[in-house]
C-alpha cells in the first residue's frame, strides 16, 4: 500500500487553512464516497448536484479518515484528524491526486477527445491504431476502459476523478506509451480531470445536448472551450475548422493549433471521393486510401485521427494502411444483414438531434433508390428534455417508418417521454408513425415492416448491454436484438 505524507501532496500556493496534527499526518488513500473511505485515508467532501459531501465527513471520519478536505470546517472536530479548508476544493483534490499517483499523466502521453458525437469513435480509432503499429495503449471512453489488452466495463463518458488518476497510474505502471480519453463536459466543468497533463486536445463538433446540466448553449461551449483554455504551451490543439465553434474553442489557448475539416482550408484536409454501404473512399491530404466506414461524420473522424498520428510522428502510408483496415467502435453505425431476408440493421448510439440528422443523411446517401428507412428511436429519462421534439422530428423526416419507444427511461414514465417526442411529429406525418413502449417489440414490429433492401434503423443505446428504468438496469443489447429479427 502506497503511503505519503500530507505535507509532501498538498499545493504549494492555494489558500489552505490547516487544522489539527499535520505532522504526523500520513496518507494511504483517497476517496470521494465516506463508504470507500479507509483508515489512513484521506476524504474530499465534494458538493455536487444532488449531494453535500460534508453530510458525510462524520462517517468517514468512522471509517478511518486521517484527514478531510472541504470548503466548511464542521463545528466538531476530531482531535486526531488533519482538516483542510478551502474554497477551491476541487482544484486542490486534483493537485493532490496527482502528487499521490506521482503525476502519471507526465509519464505518458495523454490525449483527450471533446465534443458533442464523435469523441468515442475517435478514441477508439486512436486505441486501435496505435496498438496496431506496436505501442502499448490505454483507452477510456463510453463504450470501455482499456489498459494495453486487459477490458474494464465503463460507466461514464469520463470517471470520477480519483478513479481517473487511478486509472491513469495503472496505466503508466502497464508501461502504456499513449492514451486515448474521451472528456465530457460534465467531467470539464465539475474538474473531473483537474491535475492531468494533457499532451493533446481534440475537438469534433458542438450541438445541441446535456442542456439538463448546462441550462444554455453558451454554457455548454464555454465547458468545452474551458478544457483549451487549460491545456499547457508545449500542448496541441487539433481543431474542427468547419465546425462554427472549432474557432472559438481554440481562441485563449496556450497550445500550438492545428486545424482539420472538410470545406475550410485546413492543415490536414479531406475529400469525399465516394461513400457507399461498403465504405468510404478519401482524399486526405493529397493521399487516397479506402476505409470499412461511412458517412461524412467519419470522414471528419478519420480525418481528425490521421492528424493526431501525424502530429505524433507516424509516417502517412503508414497511418492510412492501417487506419484503412480498423471498424471504429461497437454501436456507432453498426451494421447487420439479415441472412435469408437480405434486410440491412443499423444499430447507432446517437442520442443528440445532429447526431439522428447525421445517420439518417449517411443511410439517405448510401442506400439503394427503391429502399425505404424505418427508424426506432427514443429518448433517455431525466435528461434534457427540449430535445425531444427535435429528435422525432428528425426522425420522421428522413424515414418512412418512425416508430417512438422507450430509451432508458430511468426514473420517468416512458409515456411521458413519447408525449414529448410527439410533438415534434407533423400533424400530416402522424400516419406513419406508431408508438410502442416496448423497444423489444418495437424492434421486432421495425423488422417486420421491413422487406428486402430496406434498412432499419435502431437509435439511442448503441453499445449499451442494458436499459434503466426505476433505478435498474435490465439486460438489453439493441445489437443482438436486431440481429435475432433480421433473419
Amino acid at each position: 500500500m502506497m503511503t505519503k505524507k500530507l505535507f509532501d501532496i498538498l499545493p504549494l500556493e492555494t489558500n489552505i487553512t490547516l487544522v489539527g496534527p499535520v505532522e504526523l499526518c500520513e496518507i494511504n488513500s483517497i476517496a470521494i464516497d465516506s463508504k470507500s473511505v479507509s483508515s489512513g485515508g484521506l476524504f474530499a467532501a465534494l458538493i455536487g448536484t444532488k449531494i453535500d459531501g460534508h453530510q458525510f465527513i462524520e462517517e468517514a471520519i468512522k471509517n478511518g479518515a486521517s484527514a478531510i478536505l472541504c470548503s466548511t470546517l464542521p463545528d466538531v472536530k476530531d482531535e486526531k484528524v488533519v482538516y483542510l479548508r478551502t474554497d477551491s476544493v476541487r482544484e486542490v483534490l486534483g493537485h493532490v491526486l496527482n502528487q499521490f499517483f506521482n503525476r502519471p499523466s507526465e509519464s505518458l502521453s495523454l490525449i483527450g477527445v471533446t465534443g458533442t458525437n464523435g469523441k468515442t469513435t475517435v478514441s477508439t480509432l486512436l486505441y486501435q491504431l496505435f496498438s496496431k503499429l506496436g505501442y502499448q495503449c490505454g483507452l477510456i471512453s463510453t463504450v470501455e476502459i482499456r489498459i494495453g489488452e486487459d477490458t474494464i466495463p465503463s460507466t461514464h463518458t469520463t470517471p470520477d476523478i480519483v478513479s481517473l488518476h487511478a486509472l491513469i497510474s495503472k496505466m503508466r505502471d502497464a508501461k502504456c506509451r499513449y492514451v486515448f480519453m474521451e472528456v465530457s463536459s460534465h467531467a470539464i466543468d465539475q474538474k473531473r480531470i483537474q491535475g492531468l497533463h494533457y499532451e493533446m486536445g481534440l475537438f469534433t463538433n458542438i450541438s445541441h445536448d446535456h442542456l439538463d446540466y448546462h441550462q444554455t448553449m453558451l454554457e455548454y461551449i464555454r465547458a468545452k472551450k474551458s478544457f483549451f483554455d487549460h491545456l499547457s504551451n508545449d500542448a496541441i490543439a487539433i481543431t474542427n475548422i468547419d465546425d462554427q465553434n472549432g474557432e472559438v474553442m481554440v481562441q485563449n489557448t496556450k497550445a500550438s493549433i492545428a486545424t482539420y475539416g472538410l470545406k475550410n482550408f485546413a492543415d490536414y484536409k479531406s475529400k469525399i471521393i465516394e461513400d457507399s454501404i461498403e465504405g468510404l473512399h478519401l482524399n486526405i491530404n493529397q493521399k487516397e486510401a479506402f476505409f470499412r466506414m461511412v458517412g461524412t461524420f467519419n470522414a471528419y473522424n478519420i480525418t481528425l485521427v490521421y492528424a493526431v498520428a501525424d502530429k505524433l510522428g507516424v509516417k502517412p502510408d503508414e497511418i492510412l494502411t492501417n487506419l484503412s483496415t480498423l471498424k471504429g467502435a461497437e454501436g456507432r453505425f453498426t451494421q447487420i444483414i439479415g441472412k435469408t431476408s437480405r434486410k440491412y440493421g443499423i444499430v447507432d448510439y446517437a442520442h443528440t438531434p445532429d447526431a439522428l440528422m447525421n445517420v439518417l443523411k449517411t443511410i439517405h446517401h448510401i442506400k439503394p433508390a427503391k429502399a425505404k428507412v424505418i427508424t426506432v428511436v427514443g429518448c433517455g429519462g431525466d435528461r434534457d428534455k427540449s430535445k425531444r421534439p427535435e429528435m422525432a422530428q428528425i426522425a420522421v423526416a428522413y424515414s418512412d417508418h418512425t416508430i417512438l419507444t422507450s430509451d432508458n427511461p430511468r426514473s420517468e414514465d416512458p409515456q411521458d417521454i413519447i408525449a414529448d417526442m410527439e410533438k415534434g411529429v407533423p400533424d400530416d406525418r402522424t400516419q406513419n408513425v406508431l408508438v410502442m413502449l416496448d423497444r423489444r417489440a418495437a424492434i421486432h414490429t421495425a423488422s417486420l415492416i421491413a422487406r428486402e433492401g430496406d434498412i432499419v434503423l435502431v437509435a439511442g443505446k448503441g453499445h449499451e448491454k442494458y436499459q434503466e428504468i426505476k433505478g435498474k438496469k435490465f439486460p438489453f443489447d439493441d445489437i443482438k436484438i436486431l440481429d435475432s429479427f433480421l433473419v
